[in-house]
């Protein structure tokens, strides 16, 4: 994939190591020049100054070859217009932002983003996102998150005490149809309900397997 990331702080920079190492094409936006120190000298993607919703910029990361786009700068407002230029103007497929004020979810929601937040948000979380694409991360503590995903073919007449794991897997709310409603263990979820649960990173694994790919 080629992607890029917009802010080379402790997040981007992790998420910029992380995807290269998987042999993705990166391309690391960020307005300080020395932020790209972090990246160490292996680092093997490119690297250009400046600012991540500038259409000038963006064209010379070659927006328009971008399989997935990255907003992680500390500054909402930053991500905001980086990721409405890149969805809306550009199409990039897969577009995901860092929420860093909590304030801010509010207009992530109103202008349809895709965002995860946390004062613990990790670049695996955001690779597995943007990469990925299986279901919204809405929130994160620590190895605790809550995520929202449409259900696939394998969830389908199951009941939720068939599928939910104690203490480490619970689906809080359904979504069919239209119509929200609070689950309780007898329920049968069916293929394509919308489901908002919390789960530890570590059975995020075996979670998988009941989200529709896109």
């Amino acid at each position: 994939m080629y992607i890029i990331i917009i802010g080379c702080g402790r997040v981007g920079s992790q998420l910029a190591l992380i995807l290269a190492q998987e042999k993705h094409d990166i391309v690391v936006i960020d307005k300080d020049p020395n932020a790209f120190k972090s990246l160490g000298t292996s680092f093997n993607g490119v690297k250009l100054q400046g600012y991540g919703y500038d259409e000038e910029v963006l064209q010379r990361a070659h927006i328009e070859r971008c399989d997935a786009l990255a907003a992680v700068t500390d500054q909402d407002n930053a991500n905001i217009m980086a990721c409405e230029v890149a969805s809306k103007l550009y199409k990039v497929p897969r577009v995901v932002a860092r929420v860093f004020n909590p304030g801010s979810i509010g207009t992530f929601e109103e202008l349809g983003l895709e965002y995860v937040f946390g004062t613990n948000v990790v670049a695996q979380t955001i690779m597995d996102k943007i990469v990925e694409r299986h279901g919204r991360h809405l929130s994160v503590r620590g190895d605790v998150e809550v995520i929202e995903f449409i259900a696939g073919p394998k969830i389908e007449n199951k009941r939720l005490i068939d599928i939910q794991i104690p203490n480490e897997f619970r689906i809080c709310l359904v979504t069919r149809q239209g119509k929200s409603f609070i689950p309780w263990r007898e329920t049968v979820l069916r293929d394509g309900d919308t489901l908002i649960a919390v789960v530890r990173s570590s059975v995020y694994s075996r979670v998988k397997p009941y989200m529709r790919s896109s």
